[in-house]
């Protein structure tokens, strides 16, 4: 099992510096006039390298497969819709330029949070629709994106209620949360203790660390004697296990956020998450999903992010469809209508009828031809998407872990994207 989430260091200083807070809506619930030239081009930016480059394959494979299914239903308008040559590179921006200039009306990416500012500048003021199925970091709701910016992954505050409703079940009346220091630690530590009092159960104490330096945290949450330990934390993660075990606040104990699942077995002692539990976003693939996706790339063997991507691209062409344009200002206009998302639209290019749930392009083109408004619900679950761009519900695998620090998948859990 990988990380499911590709790690974003440099998050905080990109959002922190670049972001300017914008109003939601723009392109999402604007007018859209058809400007499109009769051929959908779908563009991909893969952006991980180094130890995260597995994550590209699944995307790509996903997309192919979606195309081609997209295709055997008649394509776009009768044509075929162009999936455009994807590379792989750490220069998102020139990336985004090479799309523009290759005529992408939306492109499908990128991975890592913190290089989607730099391709949501690009592809924004080009007017090309953008669909993250990866990004997680919560101050991309308001990046301004005059309304292009959308992404399948839910943000990363989505899953305290998970977190806290894991805690909950096990019997536990008070937690303590241990969290490593940075926004994603600050921003999901405040969800959890929101969520925690929301739901009756009190956080004694929040308690931060420095990776390597978790030994403090994890004597405060000893002295608060809670009933479990969240811990919100990514590369820290397992010198923070380490030391809540010293601590003894071992095994069962413990909740793990996504960013400290991952298979520790004897980089940690003996049974010091025996019984403990952790979350990963998204749906365990179905077996005929990940068969469709082998016979696209046999040597694929990892499925992350693979539902997401998929989705991304079958609403690009659904919305498309439903506009009857494939310009970028069309897609992006249409993309709440046929996601299932209830923002309000000024627009004339967002589709109008009686809802009608369907799970393929080809479905979802049937409702369309039959005066109806599709609502897209694909292999990473519903969508609807907000005035933000964000999904409106979240979903995650439950893991737990045996005594040799190994998970395996236990349960599956949904919250709202908004953390609540």
């Amino acid at each position: 099992m990988r990380r499911a989430r590709a790690l974003a260091v440099a998050a905080v200083a990109v959002l922190a510096t670049t972001a300017c807070l914008g109003p939601a809506g723009g392109a999402r619930v604007g007018q859209a006039d058809a400007s499109g030239d009769g051929t959908l081009r779908i563009g991909l930016i893969l952006d991980n390298t180094g130890p995260q480059d597995f994550l590209n394959a699944p995307q790509l494979a996903a997309a192919k497969l979606a195309v081609k299914e997209i295709n055997a239903a008649g394509g776009h308008k009768g044509k075929p819709v162009e999936l455009l040559p994807a590379t792989v590179s750490g220069d998102t921006a020139a990336q985004a330029k090479a799309l523009v200039a290759a005529k992408a009306d939306v492109v499908i990416g990128p991975t890592d949070s913190s290089r989607a500012p730099a391709a949501i500048d690009v592809l924004s003021n080009a007017k090309v629709a953008i669909i993250s199925p990866a990004n997680s970091a919560g101050g991309l709701s308001r990046y301004e994106s005059n309304g292009y910016y959308f992404r399948t992954s839910a943000a990363d505050i989505a899953q305290a209620p998970v977190l806290v409703k894991l805690a909950k079940d096990s019997g536990a009346a008070t937690i303590a949360v241990v969290y490593e220091e940075g926004t994603y630690g600050k921003d999901v530590s405040n969800a959890v203790a929101a969520a925690a009092k929301a739901c009756g159960v009190g956080p004694l104490v929040v308690a931060g660390f420095a990776p390597g330096q978790a030994q403090t945290a994890a004597a405060a949450a000893k002295a608060a004697a809670p009933d479990a330990v969240v811990l919100v934390s990514r590369a820290g993660a397992q010198g923070a296990i380490a030391e809540l075990n010293n601590a003894g606040l071992a095994g069962k104990k413990l909740i793990l956020s996504d960013g400290a699942v991952s298979q520790y077995g004897s980089g940690l002692g003996s049974r010091a998450l025996d019984g403990a539990r952790g979350i990963l976003p998204g749906t365990f693939a179905s077996a005929h999903f990940q068969g469709e996706l082998v016979a696209v790339d046999p040597g694929l063997k990892d499925m992350t992010f693979a539902a997401e991507t998929y989705d991304a691209v079958n609403l690009a062409a659904i919305a498309a469809a439903a506009a009857q344009d494939d310009a970028g200002t069309s897609i992006a206009a249409s993309l709440i209508a046929v996601s299932g998302g209830t923002a309000q639209t000024s627009g004339n290019s967002a589709p109008s009828g009686e809802a009608a749930v369907c799970k393929s392009y080809q479905e979802c083109l049937d409702s369309i031809r039959a005066g109806k408004r599709p609502d897209y619900d694909g292999e990473s679950g519903p969508v609807g998407f907000d005035s933000n761009g964000d999904v409106s519900s979240a979903n995650y695998v439950v893991y737990t872990y045996g005594p040799d620090n190994t998970a395996t998948m236990s349960g599956n859990e949904t919250a709202s994207s908004s953390g609540s």
